[in-house]
């Protein structure tokens, strides 16, 4: 089969590999008949997530039809479509069965690559490295899924896979963010970042009550999409964020900001910028945490601040006195996706969000590497490459 490849530092090629294979008897094999390029593929792109060897297959957001099934799923049966969750969840651990799936216990076989570098180890992904199980990913024409019975939600309905693709990730990523933001009727909320996953962040938050949500972003194309869910928006690179957002909420700040940014944040002050540049170039650090400094700074005393921005590893000058002097609650997390499968499903079918919005590019799976540096690069307003075989 054709499957999109990593082959180092800001190079993926599209690479006839093995086809995909049934190794356990909850296993499924899907033909991916939809894939996508997400923001956090671009950490792997960019080479700052660890444990990554060439040739390893990329994606996570990924559906399709099942072409085969081991002997003990017995949910899903060949031919029916469905969607599967970026997180590999076996569904017994305890943190299954407290709908933590992301932090599920036995789906990651490489467990102690991650735990020297997190203490414990997180749930298994696909197409994210080996430090999360080297599990192969679905931009790619097929895709063996572990733990079948688990994961993939059906779509037995026509809703064509531009509406339900981003329930593999983003949508339910962004959801949760507002989710952790407790919000209540006239809470105000800041989101950095007008990617797709901020995008669904601030529709989610909408849907949650919030009655004010501010963008931060400094691209004028995606700062547009948020006005138009409703959003007002600030471009970091013209004001001061911190200064707006004080003007606008009458000096106490955010009532709960969302950092949908992560690992790679721009920051407009050349000498921050280049400070963790350098450090992040020489692996002092592993990230780039301008914009959940600055979430933490503009939250209002008592607030809280939710991160779903992908994060890999160590950070630097990290504000850690606001958080405890302010009394600010940090919320985060990889997204529990199998949690909100059924009650975002039901949401798309009522219509009270259609999350294709955020799709700005279709392209072939042999146009990959086109599409990972237009979108790396936000040529030509990228804001959401799918990929079909």
């Amino acid at each position: 089969m054709k499957a999109n490849c990593w082959m180092g530092r800001n190079t993926v090629e599209v690479r006839e590999v093995p086809d995909p294979r049934i190794l356990n008897s909850r296993d499924a094999v899907v033909r991916v008949t939809s894939s996508a390029i997400c923001g956090s593929d671009l950490h792997l792109y960019d080479g700052h997530i660890p444990t990554m060897e060439k040739g390893d297959i990329l994606g996570h957001e990924f559906m399709g039809e099942v072409v085969e099934v081991g002997p003990k799923v017995s949910t899903l049966k060949v031919g029916d479509r469905v969607v599967v969750p970026f997180p590999i969840a076996c569904g017994d651990c305890t943190s299954c069965r407290h709908g933590m799936y992301s932090v599920c216990e036995n789906s990651n076989p490489n467990a102690g690559m991650a735990e020297k570098l997190m203490g414990h180890a997180p749930a298994g992904v696909f197409g994210y490295s080996h430090m999360l199980g080297g599990y192969p990913g679905g931009q790619a024409q097929y895709a063996r899924v572990p733990f079948a019975d688990v994961g993939p939600i059906k779509i037995e309905d026509d809703l064509p896979d531009e509406k339900v693709l981003f329930l593999s990730d983003i949508l339910p990523t962004g959801w949760m963010g507002a989710e952790m933001c407790d919000i209540k009727p006239g809470d105000t909320i800041a989101v950095w970042g007008a990617g797709p996953v901020g995008q669904f962040a601030v529709a989610s938050a909408y849907l949650m009550g919030a009655e004010r949500v501010v963008a931060i972003d400094r691209f004028p194309y995606r700062l547009e999409t948020a006005e138009r869910a409703g959003a007002e928006s600030l471009n970091y690179e013209e004001v001061d964020v911190l200064d707006a957002l004080r003007d606008m909420t009458a000096g106490r700040g955010p009532d709960a900001c969302i950092d949908a940014v992560g690992m790679e944040a721009h920051c407009p002050v050349p000498a921050m910028y280049a400070y963790d540049r350098v450090k992040q170039a020489a692996r002092l650090e592993t990230e780039r945490p301008y914009a959940l400094r600055e979430a933490i700074l503009a939250c209002r005393n008592g607030g809280i601040v939710s991160v779903i921005g992908v994060y890999g590893g160590v950070v630097d000058k990290f504000p850690m006195g606001s958080l405890m002097n302010r009394s600010l609650t940090l919320r985060s997390g990889q997204c529990h996706v199998q949690r909100y499968l059924k009650p975002l499903l039901g949401k798309i079918r009522k219509g009270d969000i259609d999350p294709s919005f955020v799709i700005s590019h279709r392209m072939r799976l042999e146009d990959a590497p086109r599409g990972y540096e237009m979108f790396k690069n936000k040529l030509d307003d990228c804001n959401k490459v799918v990929l079909t075989p």
